[in-house]
């Protein structure tokens, strides 16, 4: 209700005659109406579930860009806001770099992940192995594909973070990465979205000392509150799985009894099992008898057939293995690896079709030989190193 009364400086405005009176009032109204449009789309509840969403996502996704880019990362608590279509060129007006990502099991929708081109420069020059300091004035094809694959990291260690929330499997789809310019109507990736309210999902983005800027996440405004809905359900049933555990204690009610129509009163039941001797009579205090002793006798148990280990190595199936193939080897002189230059050639140990090495955790288990497979690289295994002489290697 304070916004039907007029400040001291309209008062002063309107007493003087002049138009600001008026300007403020309209100013004041249209701010108004535009908090309470935004409200309605998406209440403050929605928005702090869709912070919280983004607090736990992309906190573990700040750690994949750390391991990446070899730099601290931090990434703040989210501010979340509405964005509709018609003010996407005046919020965004510099180009940036924008992956689409579409979930593809868990999750029905899609999200945009962007940043700054400068940033991307900067991103781009880590993943290649330079320091970050001097990236280069314009953005090519091999740096988008490095931005892309960052982000997909990123994104990927986001849907796992959100696989734990949601209890259910979350996968994505790899990204669509273009250099975005909405000023000038560059927006291919937001064409599917472009009639939607957006919800931005903004975080403060630090990269060591290289970058303080944001990062944004746009979703449509459908999806983001399927989020938040079911972000509630899975809190909903997580509380009552926890309220079903904890067990009402167990009261024993009177009984009567039919025959002789007398009430039993309801007895509690000790912790252990100590005689009571409060009822029994009164006795002169005699002498106590000596003790009994007898031989002690054990209960015979039937034999219980041992648990076989092997039940338990199930659990190991899952433990991931680093898996290496190696060509070959050789060893230079310090003063021939110093005159190392793009275009030098390492002569291996290995002859040209000598099956190659694969190796797990760096222990030898199998040879194979190299094959293409739709442009990638395989191994067709060929031997398995017999246990003999897996064991020798160790000695």
């Amino acid at each position: 209700m304070a916004n039907d009364f007029l400040s001291q400086e309209e008062i002063d405005a309107l007493m003087a005659g002049g138009p600001a009176a008026s300007e403020v009032s309209a100013s004041t109204i249209d701010q108004v109406v535009t908090e309470t449009h935004d409200e309605d789309l998406l209440s403050l509840f929605d928005r702090d579930a869709l912070g919280e969403i983004g607090n736990i996502s992309f906190g573990t996704a700040a750690t994949t860009l750390s391991t990446l880019l070899r730099q601290k990362v931090n990434i703040t608590t989210p501010q979340v806001r509405v964005i509709k279509p018609d003010e996407l060129r005046k919020d965004f007006p510099l180009p940036h770099v924008a992956a689409r990502v579409e979930f593809t099991e868990g999750l029905l929708g899609s999200n945009i992940l962007m940043i700054l081109v400068d940033d991307a420069k900067i991103i781009a020059d880590l993943m290649l192995g330079g320091d970050g300091t001097a990236p280069s004035e314009e953005i090519n094809d091999l740096h988008v594909s490095a931005v892309a694959e960052a982000m997909n990291q990123m994104m990927g260690s986001a849907s796992t973070s959100m696989s734990t929330m949601f209890h259910r499997s979350v996968n994505i789809s790899p990204p669509i990465v273009e250099v975005v310019d909405l000023k000038i109507g560059n927006d291919s990736l937001f064409t599917a979205n472009v009639q939607d309210v957006l919800v931005e999902v903004s975080f403060h983005l630090q990269v060591g000392t290289l970058i303080d800027s944001n990062i944004m996440q746009m979703l449509p405004l459908s999806f983001a509150k399927s989020l938040v809905h079911m972000l509630m359900a899975t809190t909903e049933a997580s509380s009552a799985q926890v309220a079903a555990s904890v067990a009402p204690p167990i009261t024993e009610r009177p009984s009567i009894n039919s025959n002789s129509g007398t009430y039993t009163r309801p007895q509690n039941k000790p912790v252990e099992s100590v005689p009571s001797y409060a009822s029994a009579p009164l006795r002169k205090a005699q002498p106590e008898p000596e003790p009994v002793v007898e031989k002690a006798v054990f209960t015979a148990f039937d034999d219980v057939p041992a648990l076989h280990g092997g039940r338990n190595l199930d659990l190991l199936l899952d433990i991931p293995l680093g898996l290496t193939v190696e060509l070959g080897r050789t060893k230079r002189l310090i003063r021939d690896i110093l005159d190392f230059a793009p275009g030098s050639i390492i002569e291996l140990d290995a002859l040209a079709g000598e099956p190659v090495d694969i190796l797990i955790n760096n222990k030898l288990i199998a040879r194979g030989e190299v094959v293409v497979i739709d442009e990638n690289f395989g191994v067709r295994v060929t031997d398995i190193v017999s246990p003999a002489e897996r064991i020798k290697r160790l000695q």
